[in-house]
């Protein structure tokens, strides 16, 4: 995910998840479309957990995919950076 965001000029702050989604605090510049630098972060991500080829994954895919095809991306201007870490840090990271 970093090196991802690295590529656009992104910041990859913080980064954890569930075993069904993850959440990214990403500082992203204002010439980068987020849809964009989302659709590279799950096509990188899904080829390279494919590669690994985790056997448990194959059971949770969206239709043969690995991601679904809707994400969530929020302004997080007005709300202390350090509040927003903490919550991506108090996700149940899977094992």
């Amino acid at each position: 995910m970093a090196s991802v965001c690295r590529d656009f000029e992104a910041e990859l702050v913080e980064f954890d998840g569930e075993d069904d989604h993850v959440h990214l605090l990403v500082n992203d510049p204002p010439k980068v479309a987020i849809s964009t630098l989302v659709n590279s972060l799950k096509g990188v991500s899904s080829r390279l957990i494919r590669q690994k080829n985790y056997p448990e994954i194959r059971q949770k895919l969206w239709g043969g995919h690995l991601w679904s095809p809707s994400y969530f991306a929020g302004s997080c201007g007005g709300a202390p950076l350090s509040m927003i870490r903490q919550y991506i840090e108090n996700q149940r990271t899977p094992q």
